[in-house]
């Protein structure tokens, strides 16, 4: 066996060989003599079955094994040629060449190789800024709008026409060409007018309006609206105003401040604004963060740290860009790609610049993850795709499934990663 190992780069690899079909043949009468011991043949006791059997009914599957297991001889040569080790293998060799003839077969193996990166001094590459300052106005408006949201609801004393914030406890009934509809009925629901709750204009209608009286609202539901046989269609409810209630009015005292901090004995309203800073500065700090100094530090990170990148991966994220492009173009538009060889290769060209930065930054994240220790689990990966399940609505269980099914929960372990690795970086900057 002839076997040439280059090393491409500190991340890429490409091992060359010719295996002759002696050495084929030897490992087809290796793989036969072994499933002898073992193969289930009729009229022959088991491991009494002769190899000539075998090979008689097992013939081209034994072929392939015995090709392939001189690829992983000719795999484990060349790494070992280059001193290059399992563990520091990425993804599953590529194939690029595999050429029979009747007296040779000639290969060549690509293999990748996680690269190795000098992360220098990273702490400089931090970018410098303040921390966000929350003004005593912020904090009485947060106070105020935590008051308003614990007041209760009231029935207003006096009929009255309504305005935007009051909240209608209404009857509804709607319809479409005269014919009802699934879902367009309810009976004292709660809506608070100015939510945006119900469809574009249905709520502009009711301002005015009086406890007790009748109306009948049009509306048109929204060409993108959830249901296809609700969108684009002019609808009609009618509406009976059974009730109009009212925020009441909370006094912001220390009542109310040891209502917000059950924790904290005898809390006070100089302590609850104290905490309402708090939880504003981190909210201000958190802003900053995910929208200015993450991308900016990332980008720093990329632009500066340089090394080898594993081809295989780029390709991959190139073919992930391209489908996702791909889903945005018409038939014919597909058809001409899948035709024209040379205006495919154009287009997946234009995705490798975005596609290298992606995989450049992963591996630097990575890179750093170890260096600071930073490490997300499957459980807390889970906790993460729960919790945003149930704010919006969700079956969290339901919701996990089908993030694991589809193969995305590497991606968001990855992503919480990142954004733990960055955010230690700038918390680091803020406090030396």
């Amino acid at each position: 066996m002839e076997i040439k190992s280059t090393k491409i780069d500190s991340a890429n690899a490409l091992i060359e060989a010719t295996i002759s079909m002696d050495e084929v043949n030897k490992n087809i009468e290796k793989i036969a003599k072994q499933l002898s011991k073992t193969a289930n043949v009729q009229g022959f006791r088991k491991g009494k079955v002769p190899v000539a059997i075998v090979k008689k009914q097992y013939g081209q599957k034994l072929v392939e094994d015995a090709e392939s297991e001189s690829l992983r001889e000719v795999l484990s040569s060349g790494l070992a040629e280059l001193e290059i080790s399992n563990e520091s293998l990425i993804g599953e060799p590529n194939i690029s060449k595999f050429e029979k003839s009747d007296d040779k077969i000639e290969v060549a193996v690509k293999v990748a190789m996680r690269p190795a990166i000098d992360l220098g001094e990273y702490a400089s590459m931090v970018p410098d800024f303040e921390k966000p300052v929350v003004s005593d106005a912020d904090v009485d408006a947060r106070l105020k709008d935590i008051a308003q949201n614990q007041a209760p609801l009231e029935d207003i004393k006096r009929n009255r026409k309504m305005k935007e914030g009051d909240v209608a406890v209404i009857d509804f009934e709607g319809s479409i060409d005269g014919v009802l509809f699934e879902g367009g009925t309810g009976k004292n629901f709660a809506l608070t007018l100015g939510s945006n709750q119900f469809i574009p204009g249905f709520e502009d209608q009711l301002i005015g309006v009086k406890r007790d009286e009748e109306v009948v609202i049009k509306v048109t539901f929204p060409e993108n609206y959830g249901s296809e046989a609700l969108s684009g269609k002019d609808a009609e409810f009618k509406v009976k105003v059974n009730q109009i209630q009212v925020k009441a009015e909370v006094e912001i005292n220390d009542e109310f401040a040891q209502k917000m901090l059950p924790g904290e004995e005898n809390a006070t309203v100089e302590e609850l604004k104290k905490q309402v800073k708090i939880q504003l500065e981190n909210e201000a700090l958190s802003k900053v963060y995910n929208e200015d100094l993450k991308p900016q530090l990332l980008e720093k990170l990329v632009n500066t740290l340089s090394f080898d990148l594993p081809e295989f991966v780029v390709e991959q994220e190139i073919d992930m860009a391209l489908n996702k492009k791909a889903g945005t173009m018409s038939e014919d538009e597909i058809k001409e790609l899948r035709e024209n060889a040379d205006k495919l290769t154009s287009l997946r060209e234009t995705f490798r610049d975005d596609a290298s930065r992606s995989v450049r930054a992963t591996f630097i994240i990575d890179s750093l993850a170890q260096d600071k220790g930073v490490k997300i689990e499957e459980q807390e990966v889970m906790q993460t795709i729960y919790y945003e399940a149930m704010q919006t609505g969700q079956d969290p269980q339901k919701a996990y499934e089908q993030y694991k099914d589809a193969g995305y929960l590497p991606a968001i372990q990855m992503s919480m990663v990142e954004d733990r690795v960055l955010t230690t970086l700038l918390n680091e900057k803020l406090e030396a």
